[in-house]
């Protein structure tokens, strides 16, 4: 993020209604325009946690994000650039019905609308944008989505600090906090299931997460570093399970096995290798790559991957 820019972040939350596709549109008190929910990002707060934030705060429905829909830029008449990162976002019945909205000073109304009569009904060319993005998802048939999380462990204690074995090895101080500052943006996701490298490192990694959560982490040596050094590892069987599954699931593994797992991602769903799945793989400590895959047909391949990491 640049200093000078304001950022913020929002989404197309959308529902299915007898059998039909409704989008929710905010109507605005104080500029009586009709847009979709977005806001500025918190201090300290990731671009997704400020998503569902903003869209909990804007409508009361809670969320989580889907697949990105695109980044609107416009200038604010203070001169300054605003940039707004907007995703998917499915409203599930319950948490409609459980949405404690009422009109007030900054929101008067929200209205679900058909998605496509909506590109008519919205304020703004940047909103209009977005609403196309999401309905391509729509035309390609791969709107509800479900997300693999591949996470690599956040800084460890150096090498050369370690007298014990390497798969015993603790995080750092830095890394203890990359630990605590991903919670938020991946339960941004959804995330339900925490599987992780049976080391330290990484169980130490996630446990911040899995507290949270109140979920047990599902450690396995199938993902470990030694498994990989010696060659045993097995990272297929875990992806393949996982697919299946089409449950949001955090994989925490290390630097030289990532590029396996994406790769077995890859192959599980039928998506064509490119040099994309080296980007999504090779991560700093704590970062992580959300690998979008359709809740429908898995098979139909990848359809997003978007990167993030600790803001520590």
């Amino acid at each position: 993020m640049t200093e000078t820019a304001v950022y913020a972040a929002g989404g197309v939350v959308w529902r299915m209604l007898d059998g039909k596709l409704l989008v929710l549109a905010i109507h605005r008190t104080k500029y009586r325009d009709i847009t979709l929910p977005k806001g500025k990002v918190d201090p300290g707060e990731t671009l997704a946690e400020t998503a569902v934030r903003e869209i909990h705060e804007e409508t009361g429905i809670r969320v989580h994000l889907g697949v990105p829909v695109g980044i609107s830029n416009y200038r604010l008449p203070s001169k300054r650039t605003k940039i707004v990162h907007y995703w998917s976002a499915q409203a599930t019945e319950k948490a409609i019905r459980e949405s404690a909205f009422v009109p007030n000073r900054e929101i008067a109304a929200l209205e679900w609308m058909p998605a496509r009569k909506a590109l008519g009904k919205l304020s703004y060319p940047v909103d209009v944008e977005i609403l196309e993005n999401f309905l391509r998802l729509v035309d390609d048939g791969v709107l509800e989505t479900f997300p693999l999380v591949v996470l690599r462990h956040a800084k460890a204690t150096p090498r050369d600090d370690w007298s014990g074995e390497d798969a015993a090895r603790t995080l750092a101080p830095r890394g203890k906090k990359q630990a605590k500052a991903i919670v938020g943006p991946l339960r941004a996701f959804g995330v339900r299931r925490v599987y992780s490298s049976d080391a330290v490192r990484c169980v130490d990694t996630v446990t911040p997460l899995a507290k949270s959560l109140r979920r047990d982490i599902r450690r396995t040596a199938a993902i470990s570093q030694d498994a990989w050094d010696a060659g045993t590892a097995d990272a297929r069987t875990l992806v393949g399970t996982r697919v299946r599954a089409r449950k949001p699931a955090v994989l925490c593994s290390h630097r030289p096995v990532l590029p396996d797992v994406m790769h077995e991602i890859a192959l599980a769903t039928g998506t064509v290798k490119g040099s994309y799945l080296g980007a999504a793989s090779s991560l700093e400590p704590g970062a992580f790559s959300v690998v979008h895959l359709s809740a429908t047909n898995p098979g139909s391949g990848i359809v997003a991957i978007e990167t993030h990491a600790p803001q520590v």
